[in-house]
């Protein structure tokens, strides 16, 4: 499952949050939650939540039926 999720982050989700200013670094897996963590621009926007729940969430579900959720850490 780790090696998926690295994949779409990479692939998918990465180059979107660059074009923005933001990154997005893969932390781990805990109790199927992926923990990830925001740089750049998005580490300090407000939308970043939404961000995580809209877009990063629902991508990785769609992908991964197995993910409960993400969650940002610091």
């Amino acid at each position: 499952m780790e090696e998926k999720v690295r994949e779409i982050l990479e692939t998918q989700i990465r180059p979107m949050l660059q074009r923005d200013g933001g990154d997005i670094e893969f932390v781990g897996i805990e109790d199927k939650t992926v923990q990830v963590r925001l740089r750049g621009a998005c580490a300090g926007c407000p939308a970043s939540q939404m961000t995580l729940q809209m877009g990063v969430e629902r991508l990785l579900r769609e992908e991964i039926p197995d993910i409960e959720g993400v969650v940002a850490v610091p």
